[in-house]
Order: C-alpha cells, then sequence, then structure tokens
C-alpha cells in the first residue's frame, strides 16, 4: 500500500495536492497544525491528524502509528512579506530534519519536499535543474537550498529516495490577497485604479491545483532530485495585469508604471520544464486566461454585496 502523509495539508498548495493523491491511489493522510472543520475544509478520502512540527517530537507517534512509505512536505514560515529574511526559517530546517529523520526510522522510502525558486541564481533568466547555479540571496532561498543538500545526502545513507520541487510563481484559490494577482483582481473588481510597476518584468505562473497536482505526480514517480514545478511559458507582468482588466471589464484603471520595481527584482524568471514534463511525467492542465476567469468569479462571488436602499 502507498500511505503518504502530507504536512502543511491545510495550507495554499497543500490542500490542492490531496485529491490528486488520492486519485492516484494513495492512502492520504493530512498533517495540520490545528483541527480541520468537519465536513468544510476536508478532502474526501483523506484522514487528518493534529500535530506541531515545531514542538520538538510532536509527530513522532503519528510517524510510529502510520508508517508512511511516502512524505510530502510543505509547511514552513510564509507570512506575507516577511519569510525572506525570518529566522522562523532557522526554525523550520530543524523541524524538517527532525520529520525526515523519523519517516526515515519508521520505514519511509519517498521523500518530496517543497523548495522554491529562491534557490537559483537569478541572473541566468530560465533555471535549469543541475545546471544553474544555486547561488540563494534570502535566507529562506538559503534555507530551503541548505535543507535539500543536507535531505539528499541523508536520504542516499538511510536508502530513502529525496525528491525536490522547486516553485516558481503561482496563483489562485486560498492566496493571500495581499499577493499580486488577488490584489489587481480585487482592485479592478472594486472599479478603483490599480497602481503597478512597468510589467515588464518576465514570469512563470502556474495555477495553484496544478503545482498541487504536479507535487502528486513527483511523490508517485521514482525520479530522485530537484524538479522546476512551473510551467516553462513566459509572461511579463503586464501580460497577466491586462488579462485581468480585460476579464474584468475594467478598462483605464490599470496604472502600469506608477510604482517603482523592487531593487533586484530579475528581469525574467522563468522554468525550464523538461525534465517535469519528461521524468516527473507532469504536463499543466489550467491555461493562465482559463485560470484567471475562474479565479475572478470566485473573487467576484466573495465580496460582500453591494447594500440596496430600494426595498
Amino acid at each position: 500500500m502507498k500511505r503518504i502523509l502530507v504536512t502543511g495539508a491545510t495550507g495554499f498548495i497543500g490542500r490542492h495536492s490531496l485529491a490528486p493523491l488520492v486519485a492516484r491511489g494513495f492512502d492520504v493522510h493530512a498533517l495540520c497544525s490545528q483541527n480541520v472543520p468537519v465536513p468544510a475544509g476536508r478532502v474526501s478520502g483523506v484522514t487528518y491528524h493534529v500535530a506541531d512540527l515545531l514542538e520538538g517530537d510532536a509527530v513522532k507517534p503519528i510517524l510510529k502509528e502510520l508508517q508512511p512509505t511516502h512524505l510530502l512536505h510543505f509547511a514552513w514560515y510564509v507570512a506575507h512579506g516577511k519569510f525572506w529574511e525570518a529566522t522562523e526559517n532557522l526554525a523550520w530546517v530543524a523541524a524538517s530534519l527532525r520529520l525526515f529523520q523519523g519517516f526515515s526510522e519508521n520505514g519511509g522510502q519517498r521523500f518530496v519536499g517543497a523548495g522554491t525558486c529562491a534557490e537559483y541564481d537569478w541572473t541566468g533568466g530560465v533555471m535549469i535543474e543541475n545546471q544553474t547555479p544555486t547561488r540563494p540571496h534570502t535566507l529562506y532561498g538559503i534555507s530551503k537550498n541548505a535543507l535539500r543538500e543536507i535531505l539528499e545526502k541523508a536520504g542516499a545513507n538511510a536508502g530513502v529516495s529525496v525528491t525536490w520541487g522547486r516553485i516558481f510563481h503561482l496563483y489562485g484559490p486560498g492566496e493571500n490577497p495581499r499577493r499580486l494577482i488577488p490584489a489587481i483582481i480585487t482592485g479592478l473588481l472594486n472599479k478603483t485604479p490599480v497602481p503597478c510597476t512597468h510589467g515588464r518584468q518576465v514570469r512563470d505562473v502556474m495555477h495553484v491545483s496544478d503545482v498541487g497536482a504536479a507535487f502528486a505526480a513527483l511523490a508517485d514517480g521514482t525520479a530522485d532530485g530537484p524538479f522546476n514545478v512551473a510551467t516553462g511559458t513566459r509572461t511579463t507582468i503586464a501580460e497577466i495585469a491586462g488579462m485581468i482588466e480585460s476579464l474584468t471589464a475594467s478598462p483605464g484603471l490599470l496604472q502600469l508604471g506608477t510604482l517603482s520595481a523592487p531593487v533586484g527584482d530579475p528581469p525574467v524568471l522563468v522554468a525550464d520544464t523538461n525534465r517535469l514534463r519528461r521524468e516527473g511525467a507532469f504536463l499543466p492542465t489550467i491555461a493562465l486566461a482559463d485560470g484567471l476567469r475562474e479565479y475572478i468569479s470566485r473573487l467576484g462571488a466573495a465580496r460582500p454585496p453591494t447594500p440596496s436602499f430600494n426595498q
């Protein structure tokens, strides 16, 4: 039996990996830091467990009871705008190492970790696994890359397969509303001016449902090492914002060039996804325009209704 434990299972990406794992025949167990409401928030076919990975050996009894063959590790500190240099990154490196050790000691066979494009040297434009140098410049990127290196060596010593998915740019349901795409959508839905940078930055943007499904495919595979989890498609920020402007029927409200681009913002940050397609056997299924259209519909439906005074 393929039994998998998923950490960060109620997070932005983790929740989107559960149904694809069930569909692939896994006995899926979700690890959460707090109870998940029933039935709201739960995925059919998934068993939920509560433990705080930062609390020492809190997860060890669960690992001993379940003895999962696979582990998919998403849990991390991701507070918007703070995680890049937060000291919490250090605590999560330590917690992840304890998690891996407990997994290995209880017969674990395959560990899949969630990495980041911030592990790479961003001066090259297009990132290729095992070719583009890893040269992270933030504590977040350094922590993720260091953890990957340690786990790959520890896995080789313990006979545990270790795979690492480097996430690029993503969007979709459950996203922090202060991130770029939901902020633009909300502003335009509210028919308010939306200031932006020049928008010439080239990015690789993937729907979170595809990201979750890609990690499910990696968990179900056999190839080790790093994989870029992305679309391989080049899109500018201005093009994305323009799609949203058109889909929300909000002409003239998008104000490109009114904000300064962040210092060090790379002009091109795109993934080579040949390895994901070949060895990971995964292809994205959600086109950007389709994903944005559905996301706009969700965010529009979630807005409070306009008060009516005609009753």
